[in-house]
């Protein structure tokens, strides 16, 4: 089962996809961390999302790259936080120059979703703001737009969240 939740910055999407996993059975909850701890910022990012999940029953996989690879136990509920992390990682990835990256981050996205009982992925909604950036973020968005629209087709629900309050979509 592919569950995409989808929100704006501070919407509460992380808070709701944890609850969401906490339906699925404590042995088999895999916390997919994509944040890389570039700088203070994100260090203080990824230490608020550790204090969320502590207590919680996961196991903590981190991936800065590609999720095709990961060694994910066959049958496993993954919580995969967040796509746009993720696509920032694989984005700026010399190695992935000239390459249709929504294409093979969804393809990566659906041969893990084969290995899972439950995929919930957490993704960025950063359309909302109506305001036009450089060439380099405009390229990104369009790539984390196609990826959120190809996950969005494939996935069995949809939510998006506002205010913290999951408005389902699809599903």
């Amino acid at each position: 089962m592919l569950h995409l939740v989808i929100g704006g910055s501070g919407s509460g999407k992380s808070a709701y996809a944890e609850r969401l996993m906490m339906e699925e059975p404590e042995n088999s909850r895999i916390y997919l961390a994509t944040m890389r701890p570039w700088d203070e910022e994100c260090r203080e990012k990824i230490k608020k999302h550790q204090e969320m999940r502590r207590g919680k029953g996961f196991s903590t996989i981190e991936c800065y790259g590609r999720v095709r690879d990961l060694p994910v136990p066959w049958g496993s509920s993954v919580l995969l936080e967040c796509m746009g992390n993720l696509l920032t990682n694989v984005f700026y990835d010399q190695n992935n120059n000239g390459r249709d990256m929504a294409q093979m981050v969804t393809d990566d996205v659906m041969d893990l979703l084969t290995r899972t009982r439950t995929l919930v992925i957490v993704t960025n909604d950063i359309f909302s703001d109506g305001l036009f950036y450089g060439v380099e973020t405009e390229a990104y968005r369009a790539v984390l737009g196609q990826v959120n629209k190809n996950l969005a087709r494939a996935a069995d629900r949809v939510t998006e969240v506002v205010y913290g309050i999951g408005v389902r979509c699809k599903g």
